[in-house]
């Protein structure tokens, strides 16, 4: 590895993306995320990059089809009620298979809401936000070091696979300053490109960059590519972490910084002879459905703890399948979820 700084996490998401090769950036400022356009407003330029602050969201997720018609690495970022603006151009780019990253540092709400973390864009997020039947990628990281890290990892899966991928964070990990270790060098996949729209040098046909099939046949000739591209990804992506869930009374599931807040309950639980788990989805898509399985039949019972009113728990519940009772905490609002709610919660489970 090579150097270690204390940086904010929303300036460790576009140094990543420098990193990774982005070289165009397309947003538009709403709080909690705003550093990162602050951020590529400096970088860009420095790296011989594009930075636009574009009029509104709408314009931002549509420039960025643009560049990723051309096929280079591009990112945007926002927070939930810019990300529902962006919705109509994120399903056109999925229906188009354009590589993209878009980064979501959730806040409170429904509507404006506040500027304070949450997890509630959630089913937004992993069921498809917008309209039609197409799938995003989102990688959930729960440290600043995990952000670096996982956005690099999003423009290699981006590539990979032609598809939209979503880092998510809260406000809390956008707006917390860690320690992070860059690499000396990134391992950047190389992909052929040669479906981008560069310019035919009246040397090959015309590539053509479209969301638009007319015949029904054709469309759902498409659908049917998208789905199976989908299910190489689930196959093939899906990250999780499993901790202390051999044996435990109790498997809590979380993700992103909640996932931190319930380390710390499983070391204050063990002191009280309670063996709690932690099942952690890094892709809330594709689900780690498999995590879930395996210990199905491990615990008492499953506890899902969100930043939210429910909305992972139901792929929770889905993934278990009925072989254990599957419960749920959250906190909305901005309000954080505390180690003593989750302590009770488990202990008022196994009672």
């Amino acid at each position: 590895m090579g150097q270690k700084l204390l940086m904010k996490g929303n300036e460790v998401i576009a140094e990543a993306a420098v990193r990774a090769g982005c070289r165009h950036y397309f947003g538009y400022p709403i709080t909690p995320q705003t550093e990162i356009a602050h951020y590529m407003a400096k970088r860009m330029p420095e790296v011989g990059g594009v930075f636009v602050q574009a009029e509104s969201e709408v314009a931002a997720i549509n420039m960025v089809y643009g560049a990723a018609s051309a096929g280079v690495r591009v990112m945007t970022s926002s927070s939930s009620p810019g990300i529902s603006l962006k919705q109509e151009g994120i399903s056109y780019s999925a229906c188009a298979e354009l590589p993209a990253v878009i980064v979501n540092i959730v806040r409170c709400g429904p509507g404006l809401g506040g500027i304070l973390p949450a997890q509630c864009d959630y089913f937004q997020a992993v069921k498809g936000g917008g309209h039609g039947d197409y799938k995003m990628v989102v990688l959930a990281p729960s440290s600043v070091q995990e952000l670096y890290e996982m956005t690099v990892e999003a423009f290699n899966i981006a590539d990979k696979y032609r598809t939209l991928v979503m880092v998510m964070g809260d406000g809390i990990l956008g707006q917390m300053m860690e320690a992070v270790e860059f690499k000396d060098k990134e391992n950047i996949v190389a992909v052929d490109k040669s479906w981008a729209v560069t310019g035919t040098g009246m040397k090959r046909e015309n590539n053509v960059i479209t969301s638009i099939y007319i015949k029904p046949e054709v469309m759902e000739a498409h659908n049917n590519k998208l789905q199976a591209k989908y299910k190489l990804i689930e196959q093939n992506e899906t990250k999780v972490e499993v901790y202390n869930c051999d044996n435990a009374d109790v498997i809590v599931t979380a993700f992103g910084t909640v996932g931190r807040i319930v380390k710390n309950v499983i070391k204050t639980a063990e002191k009280e002879g309670i063996k709690v788990g932690l099942i952690r989805p890094i892709t809330l898509w594709p689900f780690p459905v498999h995590a879930f399985e395996k210990y199905a039949q491990t615990p008492k019972a499953f506890l899902s703890v969100e930043l939210n009113a429910g909305q992972m728990v139901e792929d929770v519940r889905l993934a278990v399948n009925g072989r254990r009772p599957v419960h749920f905490h959250g906190r909305t609002g901005g309000m954080i979820v505390t180690q003593q709610e989750i302590l009770d919660k488990i202990k008022e489970i196994i009672k």
